[in-house]
């Protein structure tokens, strides 16, 4: 099937755009229906349609496609993995390391598991007169284990806020830049992350010039990445002054933009770093000219408390550290959805024991925390999918939960569940997830080839439409009383009239749904919602096992006449076959323009 598709042809017509293409017709091998997992083929007829779009009409967004075999059109494909919106993996993820003994931190980058591909350690200080100081956290016996590893070391060279010490490093930038090369490849380290704050619109020059210099001393194959502030508002003095965005990144491999402290140690209590704000920082970058994928997005792994009865607050504590405060003090953690950052409030009694964070004993109060968990680091990773950068950083490794690390991999694959990685409905699962149709059936677990139930069927109808559920305490059927799972959802489809028993007085809640069954589920809903004609079911069949005179041949005609069920063979829809959670997702997300309408 290499030479499926022969020719191509895009017709524009009324605003809409038609993509035809034409089968080889010396090829007969049409047996499956576009992947169905009931295939034995190594490669399915959705994925040759796919890659023969993403190769030869990637630019062209269509309204519909049609394959055709000479002049018989043999389907009209919907293609959501062809849209534009597809997911493109992230190919990078690093993280500084600042805290920890070498063995700790080892650990650290072990609890990653192998998410990690570089990791930017505190090895590079600056001396007050701006040559290079190795710190005292240089450990041979960590790059030792990184290499075992093949995880890349790019240590980050800092002035940590001290503006005298940035301004000495920028103005003998000769000379530390060849100290930098000479260690990096003393050592053997993989490059440098540049890391100088706190300088000004008046060092930009000097700061690019830094970058320059260090980039040209280096091998080709040692990386160079700079830390740059985000800058959601475009400001052009002061510290945010003094990155010259564009010919920095002209110089380095990437841009690491520090995404977080919106909310800072002095300032107000607020999110670290809220959805919108990050967003805006990203599209500043790009905005200045830095191409995409030299964009590494870096989050926060840490958070910032508050106490109402002090003057000063935002001092910085780990989320574990958030997490058994709230616990310890009996407080409340709340997700606020505006800025997708995690919030979180406890009291300390003046009669409770003082806890004692990074250093410092807290005193008694009412706290108001804002850190990052799952739900926000993931969202912020999907603008790293949405905007196609290079990929993640994050200040600093430690400080998370470490079993953040059991999905970040698959947030930065853009893939909810590891089970639908190479499987044939992977983006329309997808987006049905993506719209909340439909979850998991376990956590990173999909299910692709699980049969549906008719209750699971009742759920997802009813979420995927948000239908108002019913008031009533029955369902009507003796076999779901008020105590079922999903007796509400069943009693609503059934009040809608979307779904009925399989015979009187019986829904047969925990039996496979049928390809047929769903076929006239989805046809009562988009007969109602006006997207096709009734008189469209009185053709005939084109399938051979859909006899004239079946209860559900109208509705699966009508339902292939919009391309929204199709065959399992040529001419076979084998309409008793039980549904599968891949199935069914395709065929909602198919669906999706009109259920949504």
């Amino acid at each position: 099937m290499d030479n499926l598709i022969i020719h191509h042809q895009v017709i524009e017509k009324n605003g809409e755009t038609t993509i035809l293409l034409y089968v080889n017709p010396q090829l007969t091998e049409f047996s499956s229906e576009l992947g169905t997992p009931e295939t034995n083929k190594s490669k399915s007829f959705e994925k040759h349609i796919r890659e023969y779009i993403k190769k030869n009409l990637k630019a062209t967004k269509a309204n519909s496609i049609k394959v055709l075999l000479g002049s018989m059109v043999l389907s009209q494909l919907v293609f959501p993995s062809i849209s534009p919106k597809q997911v493109e993996a992230a190919e990078f993820n690093m993280s500084y390391l600042f805290f920890g003994s070498t063995s700790q931190q080892i650990n650290f980058v072990d609890q990653t598991q192998k998410a990690v591909d570089t990791v930017s350690p505190s090895y590079f200080d600056i001396n007050a007169d701006g040559t290079l100081d190795i710190s005292n956290q240089f450990s041979p016996t960590f790059i030792n284990e990184m290499k075992a590893r093949n995880v890349k070391i790019t240590p980050f060279l800092s002035n940590h806020w001290d503006r005298n010490v940035g301004r000495a490093a920028l103005q003998n930038r000769e000379l530390l830049s060849t100290q930098i090369a000479d260690t990096i490849i003393k050592y053997d380290l993989d490059g440098v992350n540049i890391d100088i704050e706190n300088v000004t619109e008046v060092d930009r020059a000097n700061y690019t010039d830094l970058v320059r210099l260090i980039n040209e001393k280096l091998p080709a194959d040692k990386e160079v990445s700079v830390a740059v502030a985000a800058n959601p508002y475009g400001w052009t003095q002061g510290w945010h002054g003094s990155y010259d965005y564009k010919k920095l990144s002209e110089y380095s491999d990437y841009l690491m933009v520090m995404a977080y402290d919106q909310s800072y140690y002095g300032g107000d209590p607020g999110p670290v770093a809220s959805y919108n704000w990050v967003e805006k920082s990203i599209q500043y970058a790009i905005n200045q000219g830095v191409p995409p994928n030299k964009i590494v997005l870096g989050m926060p792994f840490y958070g910032r408390y508050w106490n109402d009865q002090e003057s000063v607050g935002g001092n910085g504590l780990s989320r574990k550290e958030a997490e058994t405060l709230v616990k310890d003090f009996n407080g409340k953690i709340t997700y606020d959805e505006a800025s997708k950052s995690v919030k979180a409030t406890f009291t300390i009694k003046e009669s409770d024991p003082k806890p004692r964070i990074s250093s410092r004993n807290l005193t008694a109060g009412n706290y108001t925390v804002w850190y990052e968990d799952e739900r926000s680091i993931q969202a912020k990773i999907d603008l790293v999918h949405q905007y196609n950068l290079k990929g993640t950083g994050s200040w600093a490794l430690g400080q998370e939960n470490p079993a953040m690390w059991n999905s970040y991999d698959l947030w930065l694959e853009g893939t909810p569940f590891r089970d639908i990685n190479t499987h044939w409905a992977k983006n329309d699962i997808i987006e049905i997830n993506n719209k909340g149709w439909m979850v998991g059936v376990d956590n990173n677990v999909f299910g692709p080839e699980q049969k549906l139930t008719r209750a699971q069927a009742a759920v997802i109808i009813a979420r995927a439409l948000e239908l108002d559920p019913v008031t009533s305490t029955t369902t009507g059927f003796q076999d779901v009383n008020s105590s079922h799972w999903a007796s509400k959802e069943i009693a609503t489809v059934r009040q809608y009239g979307l779904m009925a028993g399989v015979e009187e007085g019986k829904f047969a809640p925990d039996e496979p749904l049928t390809r047929e069954q769903f076929a006239v589920i989805l046809d009562r809903i988009l007969v109602e919602k006006g997207a096709i004609s009734e008189d469209v079911g009185k053709s005939a069949s084109t399938f051979t096992d859909v006899a004239a005179n079946r209860w559900s041949k109208e509705s699966i005609v009508r339902m292939n006449q919009l391309g929204i069920v199709k065959g399992m063979k040529v001419n076979e829809f084998q309409p008793t076959g039980e549904l599968t959670r891949a199935q069914m997702a395709t065929m909602m997300n198919r669906a999706s323009s009109f259920l949504e309408s």
